[in-house]
C-alpha cells in the first residue's frame, strides 16, 4: 500500500487562473460549477494559503449573507493575503443580507449619503429599518448620516445595533470610536478602536490612533 500525497483542490488551478488572467466572470464561473458555499467555507480552513485566498474570495463573489462567520474569521487569518482578500470583499456579503428590493433600496441609501443629500437619505433609511429591523447595513448606513450631522448619540446607537445584529461589522466599531473621540470620550474610544482592530488586524491606522490614545492616557 502507497501513501499517495493529496491532491490539492481543483479551486487552487482556479485561483491560479484568476491571478494570471485577472478575469473576475471566468472565475465565478468556474467555482459556481463545481463548489457549493458549504464546501467553500470547508475550504477556508484549508492547510495551503493559495486555497484559502481562493475560498474566501469565492465566497465573497457568490455567498450572501450565511458566510458572514467564515469570511468574518478570515479577517484574522495567518496569511496576509487572506486577511486582505476577506477585508475587501466582506462588505459585499453584508449588503447581500437583504431581499433584491431591500439591496436596491440600501444602494440607493448610500448614494444619498455620498451625494450629501442627507434628509433623503435618513427618510429612507429609516423606511428600510422599518421593512427590515434585521438589516444591519441600513443601522450603518444611518449611523453614517448622523455622524455627518454630528449627532454622535444617535450615530453610537445605530453603530452599536450594527455590531449587535453583525459582530464582524469593524468599520461600526472605528464610527463609534470617531463618535467618542468627539465627544472627548477618550477610554470610550480606546475601547472602541480596540474592538475594531481585534474584528480586522489589518487595520494599520486604527493601530496608530491606539497607540496615541493609550500614550495621551498615561500623561493624563
Amino acid at each position: 500500500m502507497t501513501n499517495r500525497p493529496e491532491r490539492n483542490p481543483v479551486l487552487l488551478e482556479f485561483f491560479q487562473k484568476y491571478l494570471s488572467e485577472e478575469n473576475t466572470a471566468a472565475f465565478i464561473h468556474r467555482v459556481a460549477s463545481v463548489y457549493t458555499c458549504g464546501t467553500l467555507e470547508r475550504l477556508s480552513h484549508h492547510g495551503l494559503p493559495e486555497v484559502r485566498r481562493g475560498a474566501v474570495m469565492a465566497l465573497c463573489f457568490v455567498s450572501d449573507y450565511s458566510s458572514n462567520h467564515t469570511v468574518g474569521m478570515a479577517l484574522s487569518d495567518s496569511d496576509r493575503g487572506v486577511r486582505l482578500i476577506a477585508e475587501n470583499g466582506i462588505r459585499s456579503l453584508w449588503i447581500r443580507a437583504g431581499t433584491p428590493s431591500q439591496r436596491h433600496r440600501l444602494r440607493k441609501v448610500m448614494s444619498q449619503i455620498q451625494g450629501n443629500s442627507l434628509d433623503s437619505a435618513l427618510k429612507d433609511a429609516d423606511a428600510l429599518i422599518v421593512d427590515a429591523p434585521w438589516y444591519s447595513e441600513a443601522y450603518n448606513q444611518r449611523a453614517q448620516v448622523f455622524f455627518k450631522r454630528q449627532n454622535f448619540e444617535r450615530s453610537l446607537r445605530d453603530n452599536h445595533q450594527t455590531l449587535e445584529i453583525n459582530p464582524y461589522h469593524f468599520p461600526a466599531a472605528i464610527s463609534m470610536g470617531q463618535c467618542y473621540l468627539r465627544q472627548g470620550e477618550n477610554v470610550m474610544a480606546l475601547d472602541s478602536f480596540r474592538r475594531a482592530l481585534r474584528l480586522n488586524p489589518n487595520l494599520e491606522s486604527i493601530r496608530t490612533q491606539i497607540t496615541y490614545l493609550e500614550r495621551q492616557l498615561e500623561e493624563m
